[in-house]
């Protein structure tokens, strides 16, 4: 059929052995590359950053749900979704993932905010290890030996951008000292508000990623009797529940008590729209990339949108960050991190009888 189950075309696309690709394929990595790449640029120019993040998140939330309706229904799979969905399915397969994603919304936005393009794609690809860890946690997947070291390769590849491992060989306690208390990508606000919170959302991105996998594809409720929950279905009960979840916070928050003092659309402008739309619209691609290209060469579309964030930093964010250029710090670390996808997706794990097939 036509309609893009995703859990269920990850699956299927790993297992498979694609020796072509076509040109609808090479469009969607083409539209993803774009969306992951300039994604942080994006946020860190048109997203103010005394805005209330609240009220962000919960615009970025109706926008996703109305681009995963719009979806559902041209899929054909609408009439057959409404007459399985019931309130009580909703609250087990999502009501958890939501509150971990409401989690990662709010640290991947803080993140955004205080960190380079080049920088936030980097140490946000160490969701893969979280990925891995919580896969296997949860669904019992394994790595193969390969798809570990590509995983140890990817905090290397973190550590370097962050200059915690040195690229100069005369490297010592006195230079790493000196970096750590003149260089404005070492500060404690850096730290604080820019590197904890990609590597926080990075987790909760694996954790909840497992969880929705578990649900898309073994749901007892879902209203297919092989392929689990439709996908569509479940981003908009995501949205749903991420929404409840969030605006009941907004009781006990300092969000809250700006929204009830300034309103909620303080500091807003028609720009901040802008990123929120390429962002649910990137949500939609990945479906797609995944459904028609598969889980292998999403991976190379997600190195081409580093190198796509390096571009955007280097040529676009100049204005912005005083005149700031790609280190050799983000070089070494992006093509580091670009070989770490590359061999993880090209190498999965294999039991016996895969082998001797």
């Amino acid at each position: 059929g036509n309609r893009c189950e995703m859990g269920l075309a990850k699956n299927k696309e790993i297992k498979g052995n694609e020796s072509t690709i076509g040109g609808r394929a090479l469009f969607y990595m083409f539209l993803l590359a774009l969306q992951f790449g300039f994604q942080p640029f994006l946020t860190r120019r048109f997203t103010p950053p005394t805005i209330c993040k609240s009220s962000v998140i919960v615009v970025q939330e109706i926008i996703k749900f109305f681009l995963a309706f719009s979806m559902l229904v041209m899929s054909g799979e609408f009439e057959n979704v409404k007459k399985t969905w019931s309130v009580t399915s909703w609250l087990v397969v999502a009501a958890i993932p939501a509150g971990l994603y409401s989690l990662q919304n709010f640290a991947a936005l803080l993140a955004y905010q205080n960190l380079d393009g080049v920088t936030f794609n980097i140490l946000n690809q160490t969701k893969t290890l979280s990925a891995a860890c919580c896969c296997f946690i949860i669904l019992g997947k394994k790595q193969s030996k390969v798809q570990i070291l590509s995983l140890l390769l990817l905090l290397v590849a973190a550590l370097v951008i962050e200059k915690i491992i040195p690229l100069d060989l005369k490297f010592n306690q006195y230079s790493y000292a000196e970096r750590m208390q003149n260089t404005n990508e070492l500060s404690t606000h850096h730290f604080t508000h820019g590197v904890v919170p990609v590597l926080f959302a990075s987790f909760l991105s694996g954790l909840a990623g497992a969880i929705c996998q578990k649900n898309l594809q073994n749901s007892k409720s879902g209203n297919e009797s092989r392929g689990g929950r439709n996908s569509f279905l479940y981003s908009m009960e995501l949205c749903v529940a991420s929404t409840i979840l969030l605006l009941c916070s907004l009781f006990f928050s300092k969000d809250g008590e700006i929204i009830k003092n300034h309103g909620f659309w303080h500091e807003w402008n028609i720009q901040v729209f802008i990123p929120l739309f390429v962002n649910a619209f990137g949500g939609i691609v990945v479906g797609l990339v995944t459904k028609y290209a598969g889980s292998v060469r999403k991976g190379f579309a997600l190195i081409f949108g580093i190198l796509l964030s390096g571009l955007a930093q280097a040529f676009l964010d100049k204005e912005t960050n005083g005149g700031i250029s790609i280190s050799p710090e983000q070089i070494v670390g992006g093509f580091i991190a670009g070989i770490s996808l590359w061999l993880h997706a090209t190498n999965p794990f294999q039991t016996k009888s895969t082998k001797l097939d």
